[in-house]
């Protein structure tokens, strides 16, 4: 705690130097246990009373046998100093301790005011009192600390008072500040109580003009809702309250003023019960007991994917929430998360009213306009100058399933294996394959593994029907090593072998690039040959690689394409196959048997038609991600690449991969310390998840770091300068 004091507590000098705040807030957060009890308080609107609240709770907890310290936080004041909400508690709450009764304690109470704006007339920095009360004798020993971050003089919205005062504060500045304070130990050794307080009303805009809700929101803070007793407060609260909901906030307890009383004396005759206390309190054991039996049922119940449970220790299992820290996902959640904090939040605005519109859609023969709308965006993007149909699916898997459909019907068509639509054939006379790569990877339905080379997913032990219905080359790639780009020629290059499947970096492959010349090659000669290409960009498409699309980078147009993961930003499944209408035309006929029959309950749903609307055109839009080059319509370089060639460098790096968003590093290793079942990466994975605080998942001894289309440069430098460190140090 003194160690925060010290690093908080000088306003004379930072007060003028918030660049210094800003880039301090960039560093690692430390990880916020939950064992403390913290609670932001939040208003249906101004005016509704939520210091008194504080400030009886304050005084509840106080006068309880636990905790031995209570720390107050006012984040944002304006109307500074005769609206001093911190000063308010810091009086207060005292005031309101039992002089008699109960066990004897002596508070020792401090009000600190750390960044007043200039406007503000000089104070004192802190404030202090000590207040004896309870039963005779010495008894324990209690501490109140009341904290006002920033402070404005104007009694205004804090995105105003900040513009004028000449004071403004960015929102990772408030961010770290918080942080700092959720991470911070009381003095004693008994239990510590949090209470942070925000300004105004649920929405009210913060200094920069974010709003408050969103604001706070990555502290996962459960919250306190004080409502509105007001006329028409009903409804601001119910607002509010759901607000709150749709950001992600664990509401603990709301309160609704009884405006027939008097305000002091209604509510600090509920608080000075316990009541609020006592529900606050249940609230959090219930929620600590539920984390901390999460990784023993987990264990006990789940079958987790692509997992062999017994290398797999109960307190390794990662608990989303159980210690509030920020990690650097270096996963992407599965290649899918592509949205920034504003994104994430209109993605579930627009959900939730799809939602609650629609409903579910049966999808033949109708139209709903999330869908057309999404329609009309793959074809204006990923589809531009050659698709003209969308097929929806649920998941990549099956988007190649329904492409392996579309290319076997066209080839058919094109080469007169269908006449009148319907021919006798037989499938003992007509034996189709496709033409892949070994390493590719398409997913794990029974058709789309046929589709692809053998591999770990397509052993017996996996797939006993598998057959492997293609013809799989052995492609060049490219890689960075020591510094300098290198072409990898594979011992036999293919002779006169057909069909197609792929695209530019094969994921579960191992992060591999293939030249692209050789696709480019590969595919001309397909084209020629009257032989269908699929784009599989389940993976790279929607800016993965740096481009919307991988022609973009081949130079050259598919058939078919298949999408998914980034579509939806994430947040919902959806799929997409487009196709040309050439391909579409191989299925028309006066008979419905020659359609398409294939389809899924929740094909073309409402919510993921609607969540890849909106991430669709929040990846190129540069006003909502400044990532983007309108100029070159290509994401801006987010991988620094100095330090990409230095980690090339390293002794026991084999290859570098950067494009786009991903940056992959293949460990050396031999024998059965490679590939897809080694466990080489296995400590500096750990490393990285529980001292840096970046979640990779490997594949094998491949490590990789991806971020979103949305994520800065210097969050990217930030994890790749770990990783480099990391690296360093490996034996």
């Amino acid at each position: 705690m003194a160690t925060l004091r010290r690093l908080l507590l000088r306003p004379s000098r930072r007060r003028r130097h918030h660049s210094t705040t800003t880039t301090t807030a960039t560093t690692t957060a430390s990880p916020q246990s939950l064992s403390s009890p913290t609670f932001a308080v939040f208003g249906a609107n101004t005016g509704v009373g939520k210091t008194l609240v504080s400030a009886g709770l304050v005084a509840s907890l106080l006068s309880s046998p636990s905790p031995s310290t209570v720390s107050y936080l006012k984040p944002l004041q304006t109307g500074f100093p005769s609206d001093s909400d911190s000063r308010f508690v810091f009086r207060r709450a005292p005031s309101l301790l039992p002089a008699a009764g109960g066990a004897a304690a002596r508070l020792v109470a401090s009000n600190h005011t750390l960044f007043p704006s200039p406007a503000v007339d000089p104070l004192p920095e802190r404030e202090d009192t000590v207040v004896s009360y309870g039963g005779e004798g010495v008894g324990v020993e209690k501490a109140l600390v009341c904290r006002t971050m920033y402070a404005w003089r104007e009694a205004v919205s804090p995105h105003l008072a900040a513009e004028r005062e000449g004071m403004m504060v960015e929102d990772e500045e408030v961010r770290w500040l918080v942080e700092r304070w959720l991470a911070e130990d009381g003095d004693g050794d008994g239990e510590v109580w949090k209470v942070l307080e925000t300004a105004g009303g649920v929405a009210s805009p913060g200094p920069s003009g974010t709003l408050q809700c969103d604001l706070y929101r990555s502290s996962r803070l459960p919250a306190v809702l004080v409502g509105d007793g007001r006329l028409g407060g009903i409804s601001s609260t119910l607002s509010a309250y759901e607000t709150l909901l749709l950001r992600g906030y664990d509401v603990g307890s709301v309160i609704l003023e009884d405006r027939g009383l008097s305000n002091d004396r209604f509510l600090y005759s509920y608080l000075r019960k316990s009541l609020l206390k006592d529900s606050l309190q249940s609230f959090h054991s219930r929620r600590i007991q539920r984390l901390n039996s999460m990784q023993r049922k987990s264990k006990d119940l789940l079958w987790w994917p692509f997992t062999q449970h017994d290398l797999v220790p109960v307190d390794s299992v990662t608990v989303k929430d159980k210690t509030i820290v920020p990690q650097f996902d270096a996963c992407a959640s599965w290649w899918t998360q592509g949205p920034d904090s504003n994104l994430q939040i209109e993605l579930a605005r627009d959900m939730g009213y799809a939602a609650a519109r629609y409903g579910h859609v049966m999808f033949p023969e109708n139209v709903h306009e999330p869908s057309l709308r999404c329609a009309e965006l793959l074809l204006s993007g990923v589809g531009k100058d050659w698709a003209s149909r969308v097929y929806f699916s649920d998941n990549g898997s099956t988007a190649i399933e329904i492409a392996l459909k579309m290319a076997f019907r066209k080839y058919a068509s094109d080469h007169g294996i269908l006449v009148d639509g319907e021919k006798n054939i037989t499938r003992e006379s007509t034996q189709f394959k496709v033409l892949a790569l070994n390493g590719s990877y398409h997913g794990d339905t029974l058709g789309a593994m046929e589709a692809q080379a053998p591999s770990a997913y397509t052993s017996f032990l996996q797939q006993p029907w598998y057959s492997g219905r293609g013809l799989f080359l052995d492609p060049p790639t490219v890689y960075i090593g020591n510094k300098t780009t290198h072409l990898s020629i594979p011992p036999s290059i293919w002779q006169d072998q057909l069909s197609s499947c792929d695209s530019l970096i094969q994921g579960a492959g191992g992060m591999h690039m293939i030249d692209p010349l050789f696709q480019r090659l590969l595919i001309e000669e397909c084209k020629k040959r009257k032989i269908p290409v699929i784009f599989d960009e389940v993976f790279t498409g929607f800016w993965r690689l740096g481009v919307e699309s991988a022609s973009e980078l081949l130079g050259c147009l598919p058939d078919i394409s298949c999408y998914a993961k980034l579509m939806t930003g994430g947040i919902v499944p959806l799929a997409a196959t487009l196709a040309t209408e050439a391909v579409f035309e191989a299925f028309r006929s006066d008979s419905k048997l020659t359609a398409l029959l294939h389809g899924h309950s929740y094909t073309a749903h409402p919510m993921g038609c609607t969540a890849a609307v909106k991430a669709i055109q929040w990846y190129k839009d540069p006003s909502t991600n400044s990532n983007f080059d309108l100029d070159h319509i290509k994401l801006k370089e987010l991988w620094d690449s100095a330090l990409v060639n230095h980690l090339s460098s390293l002794p026991n790096v084999k290859r570098v991969v950067s494009l786009g968003t991903l940056c992959a590093i293949e460990l050396k290793a031999e024998g059965s310390d490679a590939g897809y079942a080694s466990l080489h990466a296995s400590s500096l994975v750990q490393q990285l998840r529980q001292e840096d605080n970046i979640y990779a998942r490997p594949l094998g001894n491949v490590i990789y770091l991806m971020c979103g289309p949305c994520t800065t440069r210097d969050s990217c430098t930030r994890q790749l300068t770990k990783v480099q460190r990391r690296l360093e140090n490996l034996n």
